[in-house]
């Protein structure tokens, strides 16, 4: 047997498992609020940026299972990119995976803003999150990830056999590798297909910065556009929110590290500036981090 058999047949497997398992916690959900409320309860979708503390945003989606009719579907993130090959993967896979969410699921992945994807994520039957994170702060928060967190990544053996220190590490993580087999773009080259997200009147855009400074508000945030997207909370919206808040823990996260905001200048020397802003362009404009790119 092949190894790429035996791959799916363990895939195949584990998503068996996570399904039965969230059939337990619908159950108990219908139980509680009954199946037809289930049944009419959006999906909360949690999508975002790689290295943008999207643990901390699936963590309060989670957390209305507490507040009303939802349920953790336990699935694994939905991802554009294979994380030990690097490969992308082809819309319909993406939208195979999507299409396994059920009413009240919770649920969130790294996808690009490709049409079909948009199309389902838009729905009037899901509540779709964007988050991002200030791109200066993602790529250092890249490097660590790929050299101390996740040994099986694409990018782990370069960067920790070939590349000898930090320094050259941030700058690969701006640069990226295009010669590389599976081409890995530059930070901004990186951005460019998930910046069809930011003007979806269906998606909230959230940024991982106000989660850190003002998380009290931004949750009531994230709770009203569930609201509005169908969602029944059973109780008073300010215990809604407390709640929520109360079941946020970063360090429960395993990829965790610091989670600061700003924290990239203690990192970036000033050839990391000009790099930086060498193939970034107006990308931080774009995103209101900047207001020019005097920085």
């Amino acid at each position: 047997m092949t190894q790429s058999f035996l791959g799916g047949v363990k895939v195949k497997i584990v998503l068996d498992a996570k399904r039965a398992r969230r059939t337990f916690r619908r159950v108990r959900q219908e139980m509680r609020f009954g199946k037809h409320t289930l049944e009419e309860t959006p999906i909360l979708f949690a999508n975002s940026f790689p290295k943008s503390g999207t643990h901390l945003l699936t963590q309060i989606l989670r957390g209305f299972s507490r507040i009303g009719p939802a349920v953790d579907s336990g699935f694994p993130a939905v991802v554009t990119f294979e994380g030990e090959s690097g490969k992308p993967r082809d819309e319909v896979d993406i939208l195979t995976d999507l299409q396994r969410l059920r009413p009240g699921d919770t649920a969130y992945g790294h996808i690009h803003a490709m049409p079909g994807v948009v199309a389902y994520l838009c729905r009037p039957s899901l509540a779709t999150y964007f988050l991002l994170r200030d791109p200066r702060d993602v790529v250092v928060s890249h490097v660590h990830y790929v050299t101390e967190m996740d040994p099986n990544h694409a990018h782990h053996k370069y960067y920790t056999e070939v590349l000898r220190d930090f320094d050259e590490r941030l700058s690969v993580s701006i640069l990226g590798r295009p010669e590389w087999d599976h081409p890995f773009p530059n930070i901004c080259q990186r951005f460019e297909p998930y910046l069809g997200w930011l003007n979806r009147p269906e998606v909230m855009v959230l940024r991982f910065e106000d989660l850190i400074t003002d998380m009290t508000s931004t949750i009531g945030r994230v709770l009203d556009h569930a609201v509005k997207r169908g969602f029944l909370i059973t109780g008073e919206r300010d215990l809604a929110i407390e709640n929520l808040e109360g079941g946020v823990d970063p360090k429960r996260s395993p990829t965790f590290r610091l989670g600061r905001v700003g924290s990239w200048r203690n990192s970036f020397t000033d050839e990391h500036k000009r790099l930086f802003k060498e193939v970034a362009g107006d990308l931080l404009v774009q995103l209101g981090y900047e207001d020019d790119n005097d920085w």
